[in-house]
């Protein structure tokens, strides 16, 4: 198994879940973070650690998100490696929890 990150980190991209990760395996869009699924290790570290709570177990995601397991896995594959907390956009908190922000994912 491994964790997936999903439509709720869109636009908010906090990076406290980078910071706990022990195998480095977050990869870095212009506003979304992504997790890739052939090096996570399943240590469940990064999970409580997301402010947006947009990170789950692959077995464990809710209903509307399985598309996240596909998207996690292409991205990681062309987006940077990002091993270090960074600050959060300026309106991270006006995005959590707002509906529908697949559409507005910066690949």
């Amino acid at each position: 198994m491994t964790f997936v990150v999903t439509e709720n980190c869109i636009k908010c991209k906090y990076t406290d879940c980078v910071e706990v990760c022990p195998v480095d395996c977050f990869y870095e869009g212009p506003n979304f973070l992504v997790i890739h699924p052939d090096e996570c290790i399943d240590c469940a570290l990064c999970e409580p650690e997301c402010p947006a709570e947009a990170i789950f177990s692959e077995d464990e995601l809710p209903e509307g998100q399985r598309q996240f397991i596909e998207l996690n896995a292409e991205l990681a594959e062309v987006w940077p490696n990002i091993a270090e907390q960074k600050d959060p956009p300026e309106d991270a908190k006006e995005w959590d929890g707002k509906p529908n922000k697949i559409e507005l994912l910066e690949r």
